[in-house]
């Protein structure tokens, strides 16, 4: 006779995460120490976690209390703070700031849970650029996407020296295991630590915010609303969250420097960063002009990290650019940037390059250009932007009136209007600023006061 469904045995947790499926989908949203706290359930649950390669197959240290450096104190504090520590006169201040990491490390090497790190995510730490040479070139890590975001203590010219050596023509066979690495953006906030928001006192009332429409609650709750909804609109029409296609400006917290673009460029194909080079016509030397020594805006420009996003809309004039959008699943991969926050549940540099989208809807564009490519043709506050063969006036004039006093910039706005008070219509951007809107409402904003032009 069958037994009823009522004798069935009800399936456990165990069953569930005995799925490897579902053990990779699961651990990456799990903190390390609910992982160990699982693990020390029973000998079957330690058994999953520690023999099972999905595990720690994503490995997020950012929010671990211990792998954060005790201090950022010098080391040699008259032995008052150390005084308890046993330290080495050889050890040098990487190693002492990286101490914490190669604990961690041996202790998971220890129990042959490293080898099955394929993502990890140490945003924040203090990570010395020797720590990120044994992650790229040991035999014990199997790193392919590492995430470096504002860490401490690192060395970025050393750090270049290490990914250069690491993708030399004479590199060995299937070297590197790196593919991604994150390192030019913001760290994404932990949903661990930051997932209750702390309680914050009222600001004070001084005289600024005491008196004032714009600060009253109820202006101040407006603002935020236009705000989201700005945002909220910005997505719609990128068709992606992702402020890489999205008109959201400058993207990266500060410009990155020649040698970076230097790295990138050497890098090409090998290993994939959360920026990509400008492809702009000024860095062809096929399609720049490189006769005259005159500033010229089709003038040649080394390689240079875009760090402004332009959105889809493209030139305001033609509605593209020069050098083509980039779009996943149809341009080179080189064209596209690592995406935040890492993937949780793949280590690929598709799953790290692919835009989320509208469902039902094409994928999405990328435009992205350096700051220099855009002097002189790209209002900074609204981003609308005009391309090398679309403008018409001068960008050296443009990128000089960014010296100039308040005064000279008024007499060097008065030179360029019409009779009509209008600034001409061949100027479209002037000091950072698009003449047909924006420059004229920064006129208005400070006409009798001590704003812009006061």
């Amino acid at each position: 006779m069958a037994s009823s469904s009522n004798d069935a045995t009800p399936t456990t947790l165990f069953d569930l995460l005995n799925n490897s499926l579902l053990l990779r989908t699961i651990t990456p949203h799990l903190p390390v120490a609910s992982l160990f706290a699982l693990a020390r359930v029973s000998k079957s649950f330690f058994d999953l976690i520690t023999n099972s390669p999905d595990a720690f197959r994503y490995l997020d240290l950012s929010a671990v209390r211990s792998a954060a450096a005790p201090s950022h104190k010098p080391l040699d504090s008259g032995a008052i703070t150390w005084r308890a520590e046993r330290m080495d006169e050889a050890l040098t201040e990487d190693e002492f700031y990286s101490g914490p990491l190669r604990g961690i490390f041996s202790k998971l090497q220890r129990r042959n849970l490293l080898k099955n790190v394929y993502t990890l995510v140490l945003d924040g730490l203090s990570v010395p650029a020797d720590l990120v040479r044994e992650i790229i070139a040991e035999d014990r890590f199997n790193v392919r996407i590492l995430s470096i975001r504002e860490c401490t203590h690192l060395n970025e010219r050393k750090l270049m020296q290490v990914l250069k050596y690491a993708v030399r023509p004479t590199r060995p066979s299937g070297s590197p295991r790196l593919k991604g690495l994150y390192v030019f953006g913001s760290k994404d906030p932990s949903p661990f630590t930051d997932a209750i928001p702390k309680p914050q006192r009222s600001p004070p009332r001084t005289p600024e915010n005491i008196g004032g429409v714009m600060a009253s609650q109820g202006a101040q709750i407006g603002a935020e609303w236009n705000q989201k909804s700005s945002e909220a609109l910005n997505t719609a029409l990128a068709r992606s969250e992702h402020k890489w296609y999205q008109t959201a400006g400058r993207v990266l917290h500060r410009r990155p420097s020649p040698e970076w673009a230097e790295t990138l460029k050497a890098c090409e194909g090998i290993i994939y960063f959360d920026a990509v080079l400008c492809r702009g016509p000024r860095h062809d030397i096929e399609t720049a002009y490189t006769q005259g020594s005159t500033p010229h805006p089709k003038s040649f420009l080394g390689p240079a990290v875009a760090n402004v996003a332009l959105g889809p809309t493209g030139c305001q004039s033609c509605h593209s650019c020069p050098e083509g959008p980039a779009i996943f699943g149809k341009s080179p991969a080189t064209h596209l940037p690592l995406l935040s926050p890492p993937p949780l549940c793949s280590s690929t540099v598709q799953a790290a390059q692919r835009p989320s989208s509208v469902p039902g809807s094409p994928p999405p564009i990328l435009i992205a250009r350096c700051e220099e490519c855009l002097r002189g043709r790209w209002c900074e506050r609204c981003n609308k932007w005009w391309d090398e063969d679309c403008y018409f006036g001068s960008t050296s004039s443009n990128a000089a009136a960014m010296t100039l006093t308040a005064m000279q910039q008024a007499e060097q706005l008065q030179s360029i209007t019409n009779e009509n008070g209008q600034p001409s219509k061949n100027i479209k951007v002037h000091m950072g600023l698009c003449t047909a809107q924006c420059l004229v409402g920064e006129m208005m904003a400070g006409a009798g006061s001590a704003g812009m032009w006061g």
